[in-house]
């Protein structure tokens, strides 16, 4: 062993990446069509730990659903989850570290199936316009970029030209004054 102490001596140009050589197929989990599912109903730490795994190529996704701890059944469905969402969610516990926490990451999956199962009979339901606009702001999420899904019938942006209580206003000042007519006459 060394008797080297303290930072080492070159820092790496760049950062390591598992599986460099190997070209991962698209359709394979993690893969581009496939990719791992969210992690949800753990606590932040347990997140990053989870998100660690991904990241340095350690995370070994289920193939089966495994067995709760707390209610037997065989309804966990995430990779190192110790409890069912269920369990997770009556106890207000992490579901990987089983300790009581405040705040939970990410959504339960009966939430999304949930808004997603809203989110077409809204589509469905919608003109063409407003559809073909819900559609186009679903894609561009899924890019990446986070742009604001817009509601349909959404007022919200209403008046942003013109307060509805200042238009009279408005018209008043936009038309010419008779004092400001004669004060240019006199100036020429």
């Amino acid at each position: 062993m060394s008797g080297r102490q303290g930072p080492p001596k070159h820092q790496n140009s760049f950062a390591w990446k598992p599986n460099a050589g190997h070209k991962k197929n698209d359709t394979e989990v993690g893969g581009r069509l496939r990719p791992y599912s969210e992690i949800t109903g753990v606590c932040s730490r347990c997140r990053d730990q989870i998100d660690w795994k991904r990241r340095y190529g350690k995370y070994k996704p289920l193939v089966e659903p495994a067995k709760c701890q707390k209610c037997s059944k065989r309804t966990v469905r995430q990779a190192y989850h110790n409890i069912c969402s269920g369990c997770a969610k009556d106890l207000n516990v992490c579901a990987k570290c089983c300790c009581r926490v405040e705040q939970i990451v990410g959504r339960d999956s009966a939430e999304v199936d949930a808004e997603r199962k809203e989110l077409e009979e809204a589509i469905k339901n919608a003109r063409e316009r407003d559809r073909r606009t819900l559609i186009r702001a679903m894609n561009k999420n899924k890019g990446g970029k986070a742009v604001p899904t817009p509601k349909i019938g959404d007022r919200s942006t209403e008046g942003e030209l013109f307060s509805p209580t200042s238009i009279d206003e408005y018209a008043e000042l936009s038309r010419p004054d008779e004092s400001d007519e004669d004060d240019t006459l006199i100036c020429n």
